[in-house]
């Protein structure tokens, strides 16, 4: 159990902080306007289709963050939906990452490390049988 309760908070940050935290980037770019406020300043990715839609990114970095948050109280709770919404989460954050450098080197450490948690608690000591 401390395994998943270690690999929840590592979500509740990666989502609290760095996905949400970010997304309220998008609160003063509203409020001043993009010529007044230009986030291009702050966040930088490799590709220019997520670049020029930065601002499109931004909120779908917000739906990460709580539906990554939501797993990760889910499996604080000992829910197997928890469990499962949290692996299907790393997973598909560890296949995306590529796409979002620099950032997504941070988002690949916290999403690997919180599955590997996962997955070795869930599994155990179980071993491979070849029968």
């Amino acid at each position: 159990m401390r395994r998943y309760k270690t690999a929840a908070l590592m979500m509740i940050i990666h989502g609290g902080f760095m996905e949400i935290g970010g997304a309220c980037c998008f609160i003063p770019a509203m409020l001043f306007g993009s010529d007044n406020f230009d986030a291009e300043q702050f966040f930088s990715f490799k590709f220019p289709y997520f670049q020029d839609n930065l601002n499109m990114m931004i909120v779908i970095g917000a739906i990460y963050g709580v539906v990554r948050t939501i797993g990760a109280i889910g499996l604080l709770k000992n829910k197997m939906w928890g469990f499962m919404l949290s692996v299907i989460n790393c997973v598909i954050t560890m296949a995306l990452m590529m796409f979002l450098l620099p950032a997504g080197i941070l988002d690949g450490v916290l999403a690997s490390s919180a599955l590997i948690l996962m997955l070795i608690q869930y599994y155990g000591d179980k071993e491979i049988s070849g029968s």
